[in-house]
């Protein structure tokens, strides 16, 4: 038969025999004597009463007393916890003081670094000009005759030269996108000039490095909602990673495909791929996958990590598929406003 008698509010208070000795309201032969009869009752496994009960039949304390004596130890149980919960406030306001004054330091170390890197990088552009000035006059023959092996000296230089020039106009983007003030030119854009024109910058780099590149272009009268300088940017990104990380052999693909009003732009490699646990590494500013100083590939590991936050700005998301050893897929969509 199911027990229908209501809770005893001693079930809410634990040791309370030893609480009735402390208080003097029993001792501690009659504790003893009660344990022993409430265990004599378990032993036989019949309904165990509470030991309240058992001290009060035994006429060790009256009934009024040991309500007393309960309802004196729940109070103090629950001052106890409201004091804990005070403490437990205090300490949650603390953190949270601390967690946002780490915050704000963070905030300004990120400001004050962003400016480092916008204002060394604008630096940089004076002597750089400079230095790609007098390079473009002596290879031009203004400044004299050069014989063949002057000539690939200053053809080696240039192209460092440009790859500084690369490097900085990234560390000024990336200073600026830090701030986020990443300003987009928002028009309708050819996606077949737009991608062609991505192909063929993309190509000389892809027959020297003997990489298989195929363009799929869309549409010659499809337009799309875009920045044309900062999207460009992006693919070339996409496109130079795709060449930099694809074995000889390999096989680079740039195609589109039209999905409910958008166009989704891809670029696919059959290169060394990322680890399923380290996708989201690469989006890192300044992070490679290869950090060590022996690593085949250059760069700053700022190019992923910029073309998410132009994307973004385009209310758009870079997304990645890949395998190991087998290659990877980036790709992002873009409003089609005609074709």
């Amino acid at each position: 038969m199911k027990n229908t008698s209501p809770l005893s509010p001693e079930l809410l208070v634990p040791k309370m025999g030893d609480y009735l000795v402390e208080k003097g309201l029993i001792t501690q032969n009659q504790l003893v004597l009660a344990l022993q009869e409430q265990e004599q009752f378990r032993s036989r496994e019949e309904k165990t009463p509470l030991l309240g009960k058992i001290l009060v039949e035994k006429g060790f304390i009256t009934q009024e007393n040991l309500d007393r004596a309960i309802a004196e130890q729940i109070l103090q149980y629950q001052n106890a916890l409201q004091e804990a919960n005070q403490k437990l406030e205090q300490r949650v306001k603390e953190r949270t003081a601390e967690l946002e004054k780490a915050l704000e330091q963070l905030h300004s170390l990120n400001e004050l670094k962003s400016n480092l890197v916008a204002n060394i990088s604008h630096e940089l552009r004076t002597p750089l000009t400079h230095l790609t000035g007098y390079l473009d006059l002596l290879l031009s023959g203004d400044l004299g005759p050069l014989n063949p092996q002057q000539r690939a000296a200053l053809e080696v230089i240039q192209r460092s030269s440009e790859r500084l020039a690369q490097l900085i106009e990234d560390l000024i983007l990336f200073s600026v996108s830090e701030k986020n003030q990443i300003y987009l030119n928002i028009r309708p854009v050819n996606a077949f000039e737009l991608l062609s024109s991505v192909y063929q910058r993309n190509s000389p780099k892809a027959i020297e490095r003997q990489i298989n590149f195929h363009f799929e272009p869309p549409e010659s009268t499809l337009l799309v909602a875009a920045d044309q300088e900062k999207v460009s940017w992006v693919l070339m990104q996409l496109v130079d990673n795709a060449i930099k990380f694809t074995p000889p052999a390999g096989k680079v693909h740039l195609f589109t495909e039209r999905d409910e009003g958008f166009l989704k732009i891809q670029v696919s490699d059959t290169g060394i791929g990322i680890p399923a646990d380290r996708i989201e590494q690469i989006f890192e500013p300044f992070v490679q996958l290869d950090g060590s100083s022996t690593r085949k590939a250059g760069g700053t590991g700022l190019g992923l990590a910029l073309a998410r936050r132009i994307i973004e700005a385009h209310g758009s998301v870079i997304h990645v598929h890949s395998e190991e050893s087998k290659g990877s897929t980036f790709s992002f969509a873009l409003k089609i406003v005609s074709g």
